[in-house]
């Protein structure tokens, strides 16, 4: 995958969010303006890429206890260069939770939510933006899921709980859009 694969992703992509409408726009307006938007050196800001797990009956999302930043968040990371965001997402995933790629379904290959959010100054870099690009994906309930050393702890959380664990917009917005799925 190019940045233009992405771009077409990012075109491909509608919202009823007009917060996520704008991030989409800035988004493309970033991955068109910087050809090494992949990597994670670029500052003032780089592509991330996420994916929101739900279980197969839609009522539950993965969260993880993120040891780095002390909060509750979907998987996901950095691409390091990789321009194919998809496979940077389910890469993620599989790192974070500790599972074989077998055990997680890609529901589409579509964008599910695009999200911009400042990552404050540390000994790792300036403060900066994460331009993630997220995936919706599926995975069963049922599976010990044995996380990795970057988390805490990784729970399955009932969809009418998950903002108790984080109440970000974007978090929200991706709720929202699990519900819709569930119900349309």
């Amino acid at each position: 995958m190019h940045r233009r694969e992405l771009l077409a992703l990012l075109d491909a992509h509608t919202t009823r969010f007009m917060d996520e409408a704008a991030y989409v726009a800035r988004a493309r307006t970033f991955v068109m303006a910087h050809e090494d938007c992949f990597r994670r050196d670029l500052w003032p800001g780089h592509v991330t890429g996420s994916a929101w797990v739900v279980n197969p009956r839609r009522d539950h999302a993965l969260l993880l206890h993120h040891r780095k930043h002390d909060q509750w968040f979907q998987p996901g990371g950095h691409a390091d260069g990789d321009a194919d965001i998809l496979r940077v997402a389910l890469r993620e995933t599989s790192e974070e939770t500790g599972l074989d790629p077998s055990h997680i379904r890609l529901v589409h290959d579509r964008i599910f939510d695009v999200d911009i959010h400042t990552i404050p100054a540390s000994e790792r870099g300036p403060q900066h933006e994460h331009i993630d690009i997220r995936f919706l994906v599926e995975m069963d309930d049922d599976l010990p899921i044995p996380g990795n050393d970057e988390s805490h702890q990784v729970l399955w959380v009932p969809l009418h709980q998950v903002a108790r664990f984080n109440n970000n917009r974007s978090t929200h917005r991706m709720t929202d859009k699990t519900r819709r799925l569930r119900h349309g």
